[in-house]
C-alpha cells in the first residue's frame, strides 16, 4: 500500500516548466518556484533571470508526461522579441538561434511559385 502524497493532487494537475542551465560547475536544473507556468517562464527568460539556457523541460505529473519544450519556448521568445522590439542577452539569443537553427528575426524565404 502506497502512502498518500504530501502534495495535494490538484496542485499537480498542470504543466510545469524547468530550465536546464549551464553553470561553471556543469549543467543543472535551476531551482524554481512552484508557480512557473508557460507565461511566467517566457517572462523570466526575457527579463534575464537565467544565464546560459541549454534546454527547457515541460512536464505534467498528473497526466504523466514530460518533454523537451525548448523549440516551442524559443519560438515564443522570438515572437515576443519582435513584437515588443526587445533587447536580449547574447546567451538568450544563442539559445533561441540554437533551437531554431537560424538567426533571431530572420524569416525563411518562401519557395518561388511559377
Amino acid at each position: 500500500m502506497s502512502s498518500p502524497s504530501i502534495i495535494p493532487n490538484d496542485r499537480l494537475d498542470r504543466d510545469f516548466y524547468i530550465v536546464l542551465e549551464d553553470f561553471k560547475g556543469g549543467a543543472a536544473f535551476r531551482e524554481t518556484d512552484e508557480g512557473v507556468d508557460y507565461h511566467t517562464m517566457i517572462t523570466d527568460l526575457l527579463s534575464g533571470q537565467f544565464g546560459q539556457v541549454l534546454r527547457v523541460v515541460a512536464f505534467n505529473p498528473t497526466e504523466g508526461w514530460c518533454r523537451d519544450a525548448s523549440e516551442d519556448i524559443a519560438r515564443e521568445l522570438e515572437r515576443n522579441i519582435s513584437t515588443n522590439d526587445l533587447a536580449i542577452s547574447e546567451s538568450l539569443q544563442d539559445f533561441i538561434e540554437g533551437q531554431l537553427g537560424r538567426k533571431v528575426g530572420v524569416q525563411l524565404p518562401l519557395p518561388l511559385q511559377i
